[in-house]
């Protein structure tokens, strides 16, 4: 007897891909480079807060530092490192150990969930080791767009987005980098304005910028050289 076929559809969506990337007109560019140029100048040691010695290290510190401060998340990761180190560790780890390790920061249980499946998947699909690319970075519990950006641009140098933090959000709106406020639209517009290689570097400038000068309360804007050529907060001061 011949065996019917399946009338079970497949399941055949498919991700949706990202729009081709338009470079900005070229008296943008230019403009965004006086401004990325002035950021180096003023901040020659810019680099990535979350203190880190491998990849690993760096995703668990940035799934910990979501709503949280990387003063913070500094403060709780050696602990973590020393007790954790490999994603093996961490995977057969119990979830209350790991509970018990993270619970200074913000939203602790759910962090410590995200850890311990971020670890066991790791192990599973990857053999313990954090992959270089965004398909699969965001495929891991707790790490999304913005997790995968800090760990592909700082651990292994690949620049595939620009990291978009509150601080990087306030200072590209200010500085006229963009006119969104969804991070996505913002990350659209940097990577339009500026080259591919800088994308990594040009978060952490706008971070430390943010931090010095350009605050969210208390700016220090009028008094900044960069804020008063640039910034539309000095010129309403």
């Amino acid at each position: 007897m011949a065996k019917k076929k399946s009338t079970k559809k497949k399941n055949t969506k498919r991700k949706r891909p990202e729009p081709k990337l338009v470079k900005a007109p070229e008296a943008e560019r230019r403009r965004a480079a006086r401004i990325y140029k002035k950021l180096q100048d003023k901040y020659p040691d810019a680099h990535c807060a979350l203190i880190h010695s491998n990849p690993f290290e760096l995703l668990v510190a940035t799934i910990l530092s979501a709503q949280c401060t990387d003063v913070l998340v500094n403060k709780v990761t050696p602990g973590i490192f020393a007790k954790l180190p490999t994603p093996q560790m961490m995977a057969k780890a119990d979830l209350a150990t790991i509970e018990s390790l993270v619970n200074r920061v913000n939203f602790w249980r759910n962090k410590a969930k995200n850890l311990k499946a971020m670890a066991e998947l790791l192990v599973e699909k990857h053999d313990g080791v954090v992959p270089q690319t965004m398909e699969e970075l965001i495929e891991l519990p707790g790490a999304a767009r913005k997790t995968a950006n800090v760990v592909l641009g700082n651990a292994f140098n690949i620049n595939t987005g620009v990291v978009v933090d509150t601080h990087v959000g306030r200072i590209a709106k200010r500085l006229g980098l963009t006119k969104h406020d969804d991070p996505k639209k913002i990350e659209r517009d940097l990577m339009a304005l500026f080259p591919r290689k800088n994308w990594c570097m040009l978060s952490h400038l706008l971070i430390y910028h943010g931090r010095a000068a350009c605050k969210a309360r208390h700016a220090l804007c009028h008094e900044d050289d960069l804020c008063r050529t640039y910034c539309s907060n000095a010129k309403m001061d």
